[in-house]
Order: C-alpha cells, then sequence, then structure tokens
C-alpha cells in the first residue's frame, strides 16, 4: 500500500518543528506587510517578534489567498513521488484559497491521468485544522490507507471545536471575517470577544467576557462542557504572541484533566492579520462542532 501524502497551508498554524521534522508539505498565503510580501512560512521569512511588534504599533497587514497556479506547481512536485495526495485546507468560508486547490487539481488530473489529490475543506481555522493534520499524518504513518484517511477526516472534521479569544474585532472587521455590525469594539471596558468557528466555517462572535482571566477560564468551561475523551487526547492552543496565557491556559486544564498531550505554537502571519495579538485559542475534539 502507497503511503499517502498529507498536505496543508501555513494557516493550520502547527509549530515549524514538527512540519520540518515531519516533513509536511505546506504553501502559505501571501502576507503585505510594511511594504513588502512574504509567504506565510511558519516565520521563517518573516520573525514572529517582527510581525507582532508591528500589529502592536499599529500596522495593518492584509493577506492574499494562494492562488490556483501556485497549487498546481506544488501538487506536480509531489506528484513525482508518485503517493496520493490528501490537502487539508483552511474553511472554504474563510478563504478563496480553498476553491484555488479545487481548481488546481482539476487541472493537473486533466493534465496527469493518474493524479491521484484530493482536496478536504476543514471547515475550520488555525490550530484546528493543525489537530487534523497531526491526527491524518499519524494515520499514514500507520500504515492506513487514502480512503480510510479521507474517509476519517470527513466524518470527523466536524466535531473539532474551535474557541477563540481576541482582544478586539477590529482586525476580524476589517478583513471582512465578521460583520461590521457585530464588530462593536471593547477595549476600553477591556471586553474579549470570544469567537467560534461554526460547522459551516464561518465565524461568529458568541460571547464577550470582562478579562483575560475571565476569557481563559470561558474556554476552560467550553471544553469541560464540550469535550470528549478527556484523557489520552490531543488538544491544541494557538496564541497571538502571548505564550504566558497559552501556558497558563495549558496547566489549567492539565491540573483538572491529565494525560492529554497538548501542542502549542504562535498564530501564523495569515491568521494573525484577520485575528490580531493577543489572541487565545483551544481546539479540540467534542461529539460535535
Amino acid at each position: 500500500m502507497t503511503k499517502p501524502i498529507i498536505m496543508t497551508d501555513a494557516g493550520c498554524d502547527l509549530p515549524r518543528s514538527f512540519m520540518v521534522e515531519k516533513n509536511i508539505p505546506f504553501l502559505g498565503l501571501m502576507c503585505h506587510f510594511k511594504g513588502r510580501d512574504y509567504e506565510d512560512d511558519f516565520g521563517k521569512s518573516l520573525s514572529f517578534k517582527e510581525f507582532y511588534s508591528g500589529l502592536r504599533n499599529g500596522e495593518m497587514p492584509y493577506t492574499s489567498q494562494i492562488n490556483e497556479y501556485r497549487f498546481a506547481e506544488k501538487f506536480k512536485e509531489l506528484l513525482e513521488e508518485k503517493r496520493p495526495i490528501i490537502y487539508i485546507g483552511l474553511s472554504s468560508a474563510l478563504s478563496g484559497t480553498l476553491n484555488s486547490s479545487k481548481l488546481a487539481r482539476e487541472s493537473v488530473i486533466s493534465e496527469f491521468k493518474d493524479a491521484d489529490i484530493t482536496v478536504v475543506d476543514s471547515k475550520g481555522g488555525s490550530i484546528g485544522v493543525g489537530l487534523l493534520v497531526y491526527v491524518a499524518h499519524k494515520m499514514a504513518e500507520e500504515g492506513k490507507s487514502k480512503d480510510e484517511i479521507v474517509n476519517w477526516l470527513e466524518k470527523n472534521k466536524l466535531k473539532v471545536n474551535y474557541w477563540f479569544m481576541v482582544e478586539d474585532l477590529k482586525h476580524l472587521k476589517k478583513g471582512g471575517r465578521i460583520s461590521s455590525s457585530k464588530a462593536v469594539i471593547g477595549t476600553l471596558l477591556d471586553v474579549k470577544p470570544i469567537i467560534y468557528i461554526c460547522s459551516d466555517g464561518t465565524l461568529k462572535n458568541v460571547a464577550n467576557v470582562r478579562g483575560r482571566k475571565k476569557g481563559i477560564k470561558y474556554l476552560v468551561d467550553r471544553f469541560k462542557e464540550r469535550a470528549v475523551n478527556t484523557e489520552g487526547q490531543v488538544i491544541c492552543i494557538s496564541h497571538g504572541d502571548c505564550p504566558e496565557d497559552a501556558n497558563f491556559l495549558k496547566s489549567v486544564l492539565e491540573r483538572e484533566f491529565p494525560n492529554n498531550k497538548f501542542i502549542i505554537a504562535p498564530l501564523g502571519l495569515g491568521m494573525a492579520t484577520h485575528c490580531g495579538s493577543g489572541m487565545l485559542s483551544l481546539c479540540f475534539f467534542a461529539n460535535k462542532r
């Protein structure tokens, strides 16, 4: 049985060390920052330190989706390995990137009749997509077939819960990811909006809490309320340059729910452009979204 290639985009926000160690192929959205274009590549081309410093000093970067040409070239490169390709991508409701991948797949398959490429819409973003990539890669390493992995992804992708605490909604509003009518900025009142990714892959402001400690408690409470198999699962945390909060969230969960594996990573350029610095997310498996 030929081991499938698990491919993703940098919007999965996994640690760069993991991507390099496991040799997981990816593409990144382009981020326009301080007059230059950078590929979101897990902090290699543009350091997270410089990027987040810019955000805190008022920079408002913007991103452009991965286009069809870049996907087609990457697919062709990977086809040389003569293995099935499974691309797990950012929600189609958040970016046109997934549609680009589908168009590229069609064009490559028309040119290379033996090409085996599957596109999976995660209906999610950030490290929750990373959670799907992590499990899919593990399944491939264990010898699972392409069909087994794709079937698992389609069956389980809507069981991943995505909870985000953001400093404010200005970046999400600017990027069109949340409506202006919802984007009430509560900075002066220290209000932290809680964002949830719905089952259709869209963002919803589901709550507003006073202060970061209460925001972190809100995330922990959602885990208590919804998580399944609270021992032995992989729990993912991403952060917008606030590692202390990420580690505190981990410590609270570890204390109450021991024997889990945690993955903590910075929010990449693509996602941070829309969420801003100070974002803290918690992603895990539940019975449903």
